[in-house]
């Protein structure tokens, strides 16, 4: 029996090391995810116990890759359109070279240096976690058979915050991490406004929705990795930023 391709190739990059990207191809099959033609049982079981625990869930469509190739300066991928209850099946039981997700970051910085972060709403998949403002790839992402991050990134941050990347300042271009077949695909926006300013901005957005997604938002100052109930992929990127004066060289 032949051994089981890993969806993810690194490449030797170790995990959580972060490194720049400068090719980047989020390329989409319309072919199924070969997931779902072999767990396709399992999946549905596992939904039914997860709706079970939080009937909040809803089973929208994404993006699940897979196969990632990742090397010095570029990352490629293949993705499939899924449901998201593939996701859910996937990161609970990692059928060995069943897939790997990839979802990209935008890096909110106030004008007086803290990275903008939300809490996700009890009644989330990520119930609790803290991470910059982002969801997955999703079909309306699409472009010519391949995922635009940025369409993805600026509304997913709208969505969640109200708040506009075209008010920002791109600063630098995409950075990516990796970890447990994950790959987290960053980069870096300035706002003018300060964090108290944005924050409030951020409050008053959620006030108007009936369910906001989020259970508020936060200032971070600094890389402490038991500051909050972090993303796995939160302590490197804020690492990155904090320490060795890197917060300072992202100006505009």
């Amino acid at each position: 029996m032949s051994p089981v391709q890993p969806a993810l190739i690194t490449n030797g990059i170790p995990e959580y090391a972060i490194f720049p990207v400068d090719h980047l191809e989020l390329n989409v099959s319309a072919d199924p995810h070969p997931l779902i033609a072999s767990h396709g049982g399992e999946i549905r079981d596992n939904w039914a116990a997860e709706v079970a625990a939080n009937p909040a869930l809803y089973d929208g469509t994404m993006i699940l890759q897979r196969r990632i190739v990742l090397s010095p300066g570029s990352v490629v991928a293949t993705g499939h359109v899924v449901p998201f209850s593939t996701l859910l099946y996937w990161r609970r039981a990692k059928p060995p070279g069943g897939a790997a997700h990839l979802f990209s970051i935008p890096v909110l910085l106030s004008s007086d240096n803290a990275v903008i972060a939300i809490q996700m709403g009890a009644h989330t998949a990520n119930p609790g976690k803290v991470y910059c403002a982002a969801g997955s790839l999703e079909a309306e992402d699409i472009v010519d058979g391949r995922c635009d991050a940025d369409i993805n990134m600026a509304r997913e941050v709208m969505e969640e915050t109200g708040l506009s990347l075209s008010d920002a300042a791109e600063v630098g271009g995409f950075h990516a991490l990796h970890a447990d077949d994950y790959v987290t695909l960053f980069r870096v926006y300035r706002f003018a406004e300060t964090a108290e300013t944005l924050l409030a901005r951020i409050a008053a957005h959620t006030a108007t929705e009936a369910e906001p997604e989020i259970a508020g938002a936060v200032a971070i100052r600094d890389a402490d990795p038991g500051r909050h109930h972090y993303a796995h992929f939160m302590p490197p990127m804020l690492a990155w930023i904090f320490e060795g004066g890197q917060v300072d060289r992202l100006k505009t």
